[in-house]
Formats: C-alpha cells, sequence, structure tokens
C-alpha cells in the first residue's frame, strides 16, 4: 500500500514537471513572438525585454537567442549580439542563419578573413541556407577573386532563382571576369525581377554599356571594334558583332527601337558567348532562357519594363495603352521554366 502511494506520487510529480515544461516553453515561443513584433515596429528596447523573459522563461530556446542577436545587430551592436548567436550555436549547430549573422558582423568589423571563414562553416553545416552563398559572393567580388564570387553567386541563385541581388552580383562578378555577354544577360534578368529602383538604373546602364562596347562608328558610316584578347574575346566577339548586325542599314531609331532590336538580336545568340563548354548553369538558366523570350511576341513589353527608369513617363503611358501585353509577358514569365 505504501509503496503504491510512492509511485503515484512519484507520477504525479512527472506529470506536473511536464505541464509546467510545456507552459514555459509555450511562453517563452509567446514572449518571442511579441519580441519579433516590437523589433519590426522598431521599439527595439522593449523587443530586447521580450527576449530577455523568454530566456529566463526556457533558457534552451535557441530562436530567443537568435532574434536577441539578430535586434542587436539591426541596431549597430553586432559585437553585443556574438554571445547570444555563440550561445545558438551551442542549442542548434547546423544554424545557418547563426553563422550567416556572425559572418556578416565580422564583415561590418572588417575582419574578412574570420567573417568567410564563418560564412563557410555555415556551408558545410546548413548547405540550403541562401545566404550564405550571396555573402560570400559579396565578400569574394570586393576582394578581387571574381571566379569564387561568380561561383558562390551560382549556388545562391540556384538556391532562390527569385533574388535579384544574387543575379546582381552574378552580373558584376562576370563583368569584372570580362565575360561581358553572359553579365549582359544577368543584368538583363536583374532587370526583370527589379526594374524601377536607383540599381535598376545602374543595371540598364550596364547593358547599354555592354552594348557598345568597342564599337566607334564615324560620320562615313565606318564601323571599327576593339576588343580585348582573352579567355572570352569568342564570346565578346559575337556579342559585338550581334549588335552591329541587329541595326544594320536602319535610319530614324529610337533609343527604345534600337534597344529592343540589339537585344532582340543578342538574346538570339547568347548561347556562343559561353565559351566554357562545361558551364551549364548560365546556358541553361540565361541563354536558353532569353533565346525562348526573344523569339515570342514578348519583347516589346519586355523592353519597356527594363527601360523604366530611362523612359518613365513614355514607358508608362505605353503600359496603359497596352496593358494586355505587360500581361502575356508576366504570364510568360510565370509558365517558363528555367533550368540549371
Amino acid at each position: 500500500m505504501k509503496t503504491y502511494h510512492k509511485i503515484s506520487f512519484s507520477l504525479l510529480l512527472s506529470v506536473f514537471s511536464y505541464v509546467a515544461f510545456a507552459q514555459t516553453k509555450d511562453d517563452a515561443k509567446t514572449l518571442v513572438k511579441q519580441g519579433v513584433a516590437l523589433n519590426d515596429a522598431g521599439k527595439y528596447d522593449e523587443a530586447i525585454a521580450k527576449y530577455n523573459e523568454a530566456i529566463k522563461a526556457d533558457a534552451n530556446y535557441s530562436t530567443a537567442y537568435y532574434e536577441m542577436g539578430y535586434t542587436l545587430f539591426n541596431t549597430g551592436k553586432g559585437k553585443s549580439a556574438l554571445p547570444y548567436l555563440e550561445k545558438v550555436l551551442k542549442l542548434d549547430p547546423k544554424s545557418g542563419g547563426a553563422y550567416d549573422m556572425m559572418g556578416s558582423i565580422y564583415d561590418d568589423d572588417k575582419q574578412t578573413d574570420k567573417a568567410i571563414e564563418y560564412f563557410q562553416q555555415g556551408i558545410k553545416v546548413d548547405p540550403g541556407y541562401q545566404r550564405l552563398y550571396y555573402n560570400l559572393a559579396i565578400m569574394y567580388y570586393r576582394l578581387g577573386k571574381y571566379p569564387e564570387s561568380e561561383a558562390n553567386a551560382v549556388s545562391a541563385i540556384k538556391l532562390d532563382p527569385k533574388h535579384a541581388s544574387s543575379q546582381r552580383i552574378y552580373a558584376m562578378a562576370t563583368y569584372s571576369e570580362d565575360k561581358r555577354g553572359i553579365s549582359l544577360l544577368a543584368w538583363s534578368s536583374f532587370l526583370l525581377l527589379e526594374p524601377q529602383t536607383k540599381r535598376s538604373a545602374d543595371a540598364l546602364g550596364y547593358i547599354k554599356y555592354l552594348l557598345n562596347y568597342g564599337i566607334k562608328r564615324d560620320s562615313s558610316k565606318n564601323v571599327q571594334l576593339n576588343l580585348s584578347s582573352g579567355a572570352s574575346e569568342a564570346g565578346n566577339m559575337a556579342l559585338s558583332i550581334s549588335v552591329l548586325a541587329a541595326t544594320v542599314d536602319k535610319k530614324g531609331l529610337t533609343g527604345i527601337d534600337s534597344l529592343k532590336l540589339e537585344l532582340k538580336n543578342v538574346y538570339s545568340v547568347a548561347g556562343t558567348f559561353n565559351t566554357n563548354k562545361q558551364d551549364d548553369f548560365y546556358s541553361h538558366f540565361y541563354a536558353d532562357y532569353f533565346a525562348k523570350l526573344a523569339s515570342t511576341d514578348n519583347m516589346d513589353a519586355f523592353i519597356r519594363l527594363i527601360s523604366l527608369t530611362a523612359y518613365r513617363d513614355e514607358n508608362i503611358q505605353w503600359f496603359k495603352d497596352n496593358n494586355a501585353k505587360l500581361s502575356a509577358l508576366e504570364a510568360w514569365v510565370g509558365s517558363t521554366k528555367r533550368g540549371f
């Protein structure tokens, strides 16, 4: 009889402990949720107070430490965030987000090698975390390591094909490698995702520059091509020839007309810009895709979209008058798959 009572009491304690633990965990989640809402509202001190409460409620709730680190990092207190992120990694060693944030903090602190180390460690434990590759691509670009930047940009794009910034850094890296045709298509793809920002104006500037690179025309209609030598010479030559062929003997063209004719021709032969036949990514994701676009009736709407920053009023009026063409472009983009 005595033994039975002891066992029952022990079971009762166990049940109470489980319920208390579950309530504590729920409390921590609720507090963190409240903290995130406060952070998003710009009430950072109040958010931090909520995270502290959450940590007191459940010292092993990794999300509380992560969100604390994020708010501190977001408010310029990156170094103060590091202990919380280290705690995250103790509780969740495969947290790509924690590695990514720590790498960014060390990058801000000009500790480049340490930043790269954390990004690379993060990729090892969480290879599906897209921003690790994207941030590495940026770091390698700044260091002038353009092939490494390109490779990490490719990995980032494969994980998130609609991440405009990843396509932008790919365009910048390939441009710096003198892969002009490849860079032009990457800028075009970026503009399809982000057509109306300051970065869009810069991207359109790159496209126009690349279309005219090395081409000199004089008043007597003579044309001279000046191309640099190197591994990409054949691809660059193909780009320039396709640009020249697009408008030969055509007079009175507007800026929009020229851009359409040149890009349509360039996209049609985009597969020839890649001298590295093992680079399936460019061939499938960019060259094949834009060759398909060039063969459709969507080029008018596409050109208007990507040149909004240069011809804003004219193009907006065109879209008002040709809404069906914009809808057709959107439908084509939504239904056309891009391979790797």
